[in-house]
């Protein structure tokens, strides 16, 4: 939470939105990656991430040993007064550029925080 919130007691946006932000620049976030991002417990993530997945705002699938979360950007907004928005226009103010809607299946590189390197890799041809 930026300074200013912390002061008043409140963000912007609520655990969901925060939850769905994450979810949206990274398709194989781990709860645990999730709860640090949004300043939460990894046991209320989880319950945040079901209640997006149990309204249709995400898809999960778990092809591996991990899930892999994928945005419904055609699901409409319930509240009355967004009913004609679909989530997808939301992520699109909301999200930083770059950020995909759609997971991908490829591996993914190390982290930096286990104090490996990333060497680029061969370009594709």
């Amino acid at each position: 939470m930026s300074d200013a919130n912390a002061e008043h007691g409140w963000s912007f946006l609520t655990t969901h939105g925060l939850a769905f932000l994450v979810i949206a620049h990274d398709s194989h976030a781990r709860m645990r990656d999730i709860g640090d991002a949004i300043g939460v417990t990894e046991r209320t993530a989880q319950r945040v991430v079901t209640d997006l997945i149990d309204a249709g705002y995400v898809k999960r699938e778990r092809p591996r040993r991990r899930n892999i979360y994928t945005i419904q950007a055609g699901s409409r907004l319930r509240l009355p007064l967004q009913r004609d928005m679909q989530l997808g226009e939301l992520l699109t103010v909301l999200a930083p550029a770059g950020t995909t809607t759609a997971p991908t299946t490829a591996p993914r590189p190390p982290s930096r925080r286990s104090g490996q390197r990333v060497q680029p890799g061969p370009a594709a041809a």
